[in-house]
């Protein structure tokens, strides 16, 4: 087996319509990340977020397994000197540290979706799961925390003692919980989710790229410093918009009734 397919990849494509799919491709360990892939998958999310014609982006992995998480013998090194999982001035795809992607991201996930795994899913902005998709934020049985945002993000999603009895036992859960905990937004039939995942990212790259970004960024401040900070920022985004050509595209294609074309100007 070479170097590069025992550490694995991630691949990318730019599909029809504006939407970058980034594909976890270590299928024969179970897509369990190496750092070799961390890097690659922060670089895909830069590129997503620098490319003018990707408006979305599309997580999914390669075969019967979203991934089982951080190849933990290769990542005991940089766990143990506290590393970030993710070289500075990139995208961090967990949205924590740096850089983060202004472009939504939707995620189909199937199988095995352990640690990391989840964390990027609430990481995200949209989730699909088949039906067969098993979760755990395990790291208690490995004797380290979860440091990708679960600790975080599960209690602002599922309140504090959903996540806490999944934090701080490692059970695993099915994808019927994670839709009641608010993980992932729809459960479809294993083979399904990647094209449901793909209609998602489709129906979103059809809206007004500036529009959606803003809209996107607004929910997060107010996610992150609350709804006053939101609030505050209202009239100048509002403004900055209306002032686009993809506004000026809006109201003529409602008065001809036609569909828009948005070019994100």
């Amino acid at each position: 087996m070479s170097a590069r397919h025992e550490d694995g990849q991630i691949t990318t494509a730019l599909l029809e319509g504006g939407v970058f799919a980034i594909c976890i491709d270590r299928a024969e360990k179970r897509n369990g990340f190496t750092p070799k892939m961390l890097r690659e998958l922060a670089e895909a999310y830069t590129a997503l977020e620098e490319s003018a014609q990707a408006r979305v982006g599309l997580l999914h992995a390669a075969g019967g397994h979203f991934t089982g998480g951080l190849d933990l013998p290769k990542m005991a090194a940089s766990q143990r000197d506290g590393d970030p999982l993710f070289p500075d001035g990139l995208v961090d795809p967990l949205g924590l540290h740096g850089r983060r992607s202004s472009k939504p991201v939707v995620v189909a996930t199937a199988g095995i979706c352990f640690t990391i795994g989840i964390e990027l899913i609430l990481a995200a902005d949209i989730a699909v799961a088949a039906s067969n998709s098993r979760f755990a934020q395990l790291e208690v049985k490995r004797g380290i925390m979860a440091y990708g945002g679960a600790t975080i993000r599960m209690a602002q999603r599922a309140g504090w003692g959903n996540a806490m009895k999944l934090i701080l036992t490692g059970d695993d859960f099915d994808a019927e919980t994670a839709r009641a905990y608010g993980f992932v937004q729809e459960v479809v039939e294993p083979g399904a989710e990647f094209d449901a995942a793909l209609a998602i990212a489709r129906r979103i790259a059809l809206q007004a790229p500036l529009a959606v970004q803003a809209s996107l960024a607004n929910a997060r401040l107010a996610l992150l410093d609350g709804p006053k900070a939101a609030i505050g920022d209202l009239g100048a985004v509002t403004a900055r918009l209306a002032a686009t050509a993809d506004a000026a595209e809006g109201v003529a294609s409602f008065k001809e009734k036609r569909p828009p074309a948005y070019r994100g100007v």
